[in-house]
């Protein structure tokens, strides 16, 4: 992850568990209750039930003191956010459960159990894996970045749904970008905007971080004279599926650029303080301050999606550089005027980009177009400033939960409904529908094949190495969302089959062609 990443606040009531402000991970679907593919539910077992029993009394007079932090908590901490609150009177014991299933990213600290209050109900949540069969166990969020299809746990019970969580890359998980991988999942909070519960701008903290002043022009033409080159590149993450390095290569024979990370370096920080990658992560004054003299950054995602765009597209504009995008193909949508940013993809070639670039750099007047929106009343775009407003969760805002938090009531909320549902239908003997099954859509995620930064993929090598990696991790992902998918709809109980549905899978693919 790195980066500044939103905090954890209390809100209304206090808490027995505390968190880090650092912890800033996330988790994020199951087969329909009924029809094809569900699955009979296993009879729990003893020892499940006495793990529930336990779960019952997550905090409160029986466990840590209500305002106790932890001994040796060697961090700014802040009570654990549990809900707006609501008026569920039910005790622990009868709540729906919720299983962080990529335990790691368990948003309540120090204990594996807590109770969230969510506006139309209760829930306990959980890392506990102890309780994943039992039949109170309504969801289990998974995180998309650890999400391995041949790891899933199986048998899929037909009670669960499975949610999704995944603000980071899609290069972390193609399985995600295929129908069948996505289609497992019940809930999903993604960085697309159609997603179940958006993350697209989880990266920019609110209107005012795009307001901040620039350098003066002044300054950054003194900075060129210098030797300092126009365009900034800062990457030390070579070897990723936008396959950014090969086109910034060929940008560099028409404009000087200065790299400073691994990736194409070819000049040195000024201090040892300065090359340490954690300035960056954490925005540091004096990086910051270095960075924003020059008049464009390079800010090139490292895989291509819709409104996947990260502190790469948002840190220049807070600086006040101009970027110089390629990511998301629907990144004007978010921009705060229609003159804010430089498309890669607008240009022909490198070359052509470099001329642009160069002509901008001779004529000041034209480029400070590119940072009128600083300016009072600049930012145009209702649809960004709308988004900031509609957004439950805070960036680093202390006075509201984290997307964490949030997520977890929008998955309580909706079980809770569900359960409700489903009791009115029994209750009725049939005469009131069953509910739906919800079943996350394509668009969900749904990133397109990677291609190569520069070039077409014909006049590639048979032995380049970014052909070898991330096509063949992009389709074999396709393979194993289907192979999974496959082994749920069987009722397979054992993970060590899934080799050999990804064997048939390729046989059948072989006769195929």
């Amino acid at each position: 992850m790195g980066g500044v990443r939103p905090g954890r606040a209390s809100r209304r009531r206090p808490a027995c568990l505390w968190v880090t402000l650092a912890l800033a991970w996330g988790a994020g679907a199951a087969l329909a209750t009924e029809g094809p593919g569900a699955v009979a539910p296993g009879r729990p077992p003893e020892e499940e039930e006495e793990a529930v029993a336990v779960l019952a009394t997550p905090c409160g007079s029986e466990g840590w003191a209500q305002n106790a932090v932890p001994p040796g908590a060697a961090f700014v901490a802040a009570a654990s956010y549990r809900g707006p609150g609501n008026n569920d009177t039910r005790s622990n014991k009868v709540l729906p459960i919720l299983l962080w299933w990529s335990g790691s990213l368990f948003p309540h600290f120090p204990g594996d159990t807590e109770r969230i209050d969510c506006p139309r109900g209760s829930c306990l949540v959980t890392r506990s894996r102890r309780v994943a069969r039992h039949r109170r166990t309504k969801a289990l969020i998974f995180y998309g970045t650890d999400f391995r299809a041949y790891e899933a746990p199986l048998p899929r019970l037909p009670h669960q749904t499975w949610a999704l969580f995944h603000e980071e890359s899609p290069m972390n998980n193609y399985v995600l970008s295929h129908s069948p991988g996505i289609q497992l999942f019940n809930y999903t909070a993604t960085f697309r905007r159609e997603s179940d519960y958006p993350l697209t701008l989880q990266w920019l903290p609110g209107v005012g971080y795009l307001r901040g002043p620039a350098v003066p022009l002044a300054e950054k033409d003194a900075w060129r004279r210098k030797g300092y080159a126009p365009v900034l590149y800062m990457q030390s993450h070579c070897d990723v599926p936008s396959d950014r390095d090969r086109y910034v290569r060929e940008l560099m024979k028409y404009i000087q650029v200065d790299s400073y990370g691994k990736c194409l370096h070819n000049r040195e920080l000024p201090s040892e303080r300065l090359r340490d990658t954690s300035t960056a992560t954490t925005e540091d004054s004096e990086f910051m301050t270095f960075i924003a003299r020059y008049k464009f950054h390079l800010a090139l995602e490292n895989a291509i999606c819709d409104d996947y765009m990260t502190e790469k597209l948002w840190r220049p504009m807070h600086l006040g550089a101009v970027p110089v995008y390629r990511g998301s193909p629907a990144v004007r949508d978010w921009m705060p005027n229609n003159v804010s940013i430089i498309l890669i993809d607008d240009f022909d070639s490198p070359q052509e980009l470099a001329k642009y670039l160069d002509f901008l750099d001779k004529n000041g007047e034209e480029y400070l177009k590119y940072l009128e929106y600083k300016n009072h009343g600049g930012i145009k775009n209702q649809f960004l400033l709308e988004s900031l407003e509609r957004r439950e969760w805070g960036v680093n805002d202390m006075t509201l939960p984290n997307y964490l938090n949030g997520f977890e009531c929008f998955i309580c909320d909706r079980e809770n409904t569900r359960v409700k549902e489903e009791q009115e239908h029994r209750k009725s003997h049939g005469k009131i529908p069953a509910p739906r099954p919800r079943i996350a859509q394509f668009k969900h995620m749904g990133c397109p094949v990677p291609i190569p930064g520069f070039g077409n993929v014909e006049d590639l090598s048979g032995g380049d190495s970014w052909k070898e990696m991330w096509l063949q991790d992009y389709w074999q992902s396709l393979d194993q969302g289907e192979a999974l998918t496959a082994m749920i709809h069987r009722n397979e109980t054992h993970q060590g089959r899934f080799w050999d549905y990804m064997h048939e899978i390729f046989l059948k693919r072989t006769r195929q062609h």
